[in-house]
């Protein structure tokens, strides 16, 4: 059955990549990021704008309700991340990430879980299941307490509790709501980190090496599966945690 996904961060990386795979599935896909478009597909749908915009959030999640009249998946991608010592990391610097990756997060778990339970009281007056799905991002940074990262990984540790704290909150309206907890991916996102603390950070996993687009599909799958109902709350941490 076709289903309505809303991705953040969908202009390269990651994020990009999740849109065209289910692209592909003949799903919909409904994606933002700062810039214009780099996906050109009849059943994807772009807006540009900040994630951690309220005014412009509600606006795309309204203007997708009207059109499609439903949000089924949310997957939570955008983000940024800064490694610096404390003593070097500008206030500026706290500011932004904080902006990305948990008051973006934020809005959208807010606005798509808005619609999710509106169409849940629909849904079920009408006998049909309902199947919602939120899915945020965090990373093996939080739990591995990695020096050099205090911002991005207190960032994602407030991902980690929304993220727990939510899915029973909206339990009732049975939208689950679980993270994923990547290891590094070759993308963006960390291509200006010394190669160094690369290798220190991947020393410390049960598995040694370079998270896989393939590796985080994965996880995806199994949270967004209907065989996944009783699945909530969760953090899939990624490659093995010795921390």
């Amino acid at each position: 059955m076709k289903k309505i996904f809303i991705i953040t961060g969908t202009r390269k990386g990651i994020g990009k990549d999740l849109s065209l795979y289910y692209l592909q599935k003949g799903h919909i896909v409904c994606g933002c990021s700062r810039g214009e478009s780099s996906i050109h597909h009849p059943n994807y749908k772009h807006f540009e704008l900040d994630v951690s915009d309220e005014k412009a959030v509600v606006k795309m999640t309204k203007a997708i309700q009207k059109e499609f009249g439903k949000i089924d998946i949310l997957l939570n991608n955008a983000g940024i991340a800064s490694m610096n010592h404390l003593l070097l990391t500008p206030f500026k610097t706290l500011q932004n990430i904080f902006s990305t990756n948990v008051f973006g997060s934020f809005l959208f778990i807010r606005e798509c879980a808005k619609i999710m339970s509106v169409n849940h009281s629909k849904f079920k007056k009408e006998g049909n299941d309902a199947h919602f799905r939120i899915i945020n991002f965090t990373t093996v940074a939080t739990p591995l307490r990695l020096e050099g990262e205090a911002i991005y990984a207190a960032s994602k540790a407030a991902i980690v509790n929304l993220t727990e704290v939510a899915s029973k909150e909206l339990a009732p309206f049975e939208i689950t709501v679980n993270a994923i907890g990547p290891t590094p991916v070759p993308t963006d996102l960390i291509k200006n980190v010394p190669k160094q603390k690369m290798d220190a950070l991947l020393s410390r996993q049960a598995i040694k090496r370079f998270g896989t687009f393939e590796d985080v599909l994965n996880a995806i799958e199994f949270f967004i599966s209907e065989k996944s109902d009783f699945i909530t709350g969760q953090i899939l941490y990624l490659g093995g945690i010795n921390g």
